[in-house]
């Protein structure tokens, strides 16, 4: 789907999330099948060749695809009612009123009267961050946080490019889509340290198909004399080496997935904004502002993620869930026709200390510390105590007559 504008842009970019959230759910499929390779195994004893796994883990795939189905639904449902009060719990999010913050309260009612979107509830973290999110799944649980740190850095207009982009989510269903997908992944990622703790806990213990370490060499007489119990056992390693495989590249996935879904809507949600205020400027300059600001202390990744602004890099920005700020003032400034005026330090920003400070004219600069040799000694022989002082490599007052001195 060719998208030209901002609208089909969004219209193509919703396509796209959606089929990677199905993919998302065939990777918690791809799990259970894992899973199940993993029980036939424990089960069976190692004693069968590898396509007897395989085929009786695709029978228990069947047989536990709508009870998978239906906890993953069941996942998610629990979030859909419980996941506002979850993210408040960890940011410390609380309601705020128009008496308690007129000036937030006004920007944000303004800005939706205006363009005739539906008010959304309105919370506040008191934190130094300066960062801003949106959550909810349906027009009741909508909600815009912000941070106080957000509200003293920055000026009006440059807090309603903001929140234009927090609105922007809601209303390009990203709100949703990234809930979900944070849950999904979250499913996915459950199950695979549950697998990968009940394989190396069972192996340790005593291992698989009465090959474990108390019946090692009771087994190991019988083996030796028939070759198709060595088949038989190679199948089962096999088995396993496979479903471990499955897991790692279903959690690996999970990961890259809900990653793309995030990297590719806040391009999309700074141009919204734009749309909405007309004022690419602004929109550039709370992003300068912003700018390696935004951790909010004991945030998840899974919050964080919802951000504005997600200072967390990943390993060489593989796993990083934003485009970087640059990325993101670049296009504006290419597509928006904004201005940028690079970094921006704030009075908040701790001071730095130059180096070599520069001193009133005529003020002279402080004495050296005394030490043995620079500071005034009484002269044995009678000499003034404040003759300069002479050190092991010659008088300061005259020419060195030490082993690189004149001669």
């Amino acid at each position: 789907m060719a998208a030209y504008g901002l609208y089909t842009h969004i219209a193509a970019n919703k396509t796209r999330s959606m089929l990677l959230l199905g993919g998302l759910f065939v990777l918690v499929y791809v799990m259970v099948y894992a899973g199940a390779l993993i029980a036939e195994v424990m089960i069976y004893g190692g004693g069968a060749p590898a396509d007897y796994y395989l085929a009786a883990a695709a029978r228990d795939l069947i047989t536990a695809f709508p009870y998978a189905t239906g906890g993953a639904l069941l996942w998610i449902a629990i979030a859909y009612f419980f996941h506002q009060r979850i993210v408040d719990a960890v940011t410390g999010g609380e309601d705020v009123t128009r008496q308690q913050q007129p000036r937030l309260y006004n920007l944000l009612e303004n800005l939706c009267i205006s363009r005739g979107i539906p008010m959304p509830k309105l919370k506040l973290i008191e934190s130094g961050a300066l960062n801003a999110y949106a959550t909810g799944l349906n027009q009741r649980q909508y909600a815009v946080t912000v941070t106080s740190g957000l509200l003293n850095a920055l000026n009006d207009q440059e807090i309603e490019t903001v929140l234009g982009h927090e609105l922007t989510h809601i209303r390009n269903g990203d709100v949703q889509m990234m809930v979900i997908a944070v849950i999904i992944a979250g499913v996915v990622g459950f199950f695979a340290e549950l697998f990968f703790r009940s394989f190396t806990n069972f192996g340790y213990y005593g291992g698989y198909g009465g090959y474990g370490r108390g019946s090692w060499s009771s087994s190991s007489s019988e083996s030796s004399s028939s070759s198709d119990n060595k088949k038989s056992a190679g199948g089962a390693v096999i088995v396993i080496i496979v479903a471990v495989a499955l897991i790692a590249l279903a959690w690996a996935l999970s990961q890259m997935v809900r990653l793309a879904l995030s990297r590719s809507r806040e391009l999309l949600a700074d141009a919204g904004s734009v749309e909405l205020t007309k004022n690419p400027d602004a929109m550039i300059s709370a992003l300068r502002k912003i700018e390696n600001r935004g951790e909010l202390p004991g945030a998840t990744s899974a919050i964080m993620e919802l951000c504005l602004d997600n200072p967390r890099e990943g390993f060489s920005d593989l796993f990083a869930t934003h485009p970087s700020v640059e990325t993101r003032v670049q296009a504006l400034v290419k597509f928006a026709g904004g201005h940028d005026p690079g970094p921006l330090a704030l009075p908040s920003d701790p001071a730095e200390a130059p180096d070599d400070q520069a001193r009133p004219s005529g003020e002279l600069p402080p004495p050296l510390p005394k030490g043995p040799w620079n500071g005034a000694t009484p002269d044995p022989d009678g000499a003034s105590p404040n003759a300069p002082p002479s050190g092991p490599w010659g008088s300061a007052a005259g020419p060195s007559t030490g082993p690189w001195g004149r001669h």
